[in-house]
């Protein structure tokens, strides 16, 4: 049997292959603001070799700005995302995913953080000795409140 929720089922909207990675919170690295609750370590699907953060609900901290345009790796349109503190470019929004992509084993986020634009910080249960996992929280945006207190120290694995 899998992972289990604070009330003790199954997230199943999450793909068995992310449901045991860390949840974690995301702030800019320019000004230190919350950008979001949810953030999950990611793997570009076009081009593997890039590491980021990606939320599966709109991020409360930022805004997206100008156009869409498409990526270079495939055809996905996106969006940028800026910080709502300062004004800085933190990610980017898929606002039509690609068939390519769709297909591909993904987490199902399209909301994307770069790694140079943001400090992770692991989340932890609700008891504050294990860190929280992606089973574990539910689809509402405040990821089910399954959680006490970030710890500064802890980066996202």
């Amino acid at each position: 049997m899998g992972p289990r929720t604070h009330n003790g089922t199954i997230n199943p909207s999450v793909h068995p292959q992310f449901r045991s990675k860390a949840v974690c919170g995301l702030s800019c690295n320019h000004c230190e603001s919350n950008l979001c609750d949810r953030g999950m370590r990611a793997i570009l699907l076009g081009n593997t070799t890039i590491e980021l953060f990606s939320t599966d609900i709109p991020p409360f901290g930022v805004a997206l700005v100008d156009k869409d345009y498409f990526t270079k790796n495939c055809s996905c349109r996106i969006r940028d995302a800026a910080c709502l503190g300062c004004g800085n470019v933190v990610g980017y929004h898929v606002t039509h995913p690609c068939e390519k992509c769709l297909e591909a084993c993904n987490n199902g986020h399209f909301w994307m953080f770069l790694s140079e634009a943001v400090r992770p910080v692991e989340r932890y249960e609700k008891n504050g000795t294990k860190v929280l996992r992606w089973s574990a929280i539910s689809d509402s945006p405040n990821g089910g409140e399954a959680v006490v207190e970030q710890e500064a120290g802890q980066l996202c694995r």
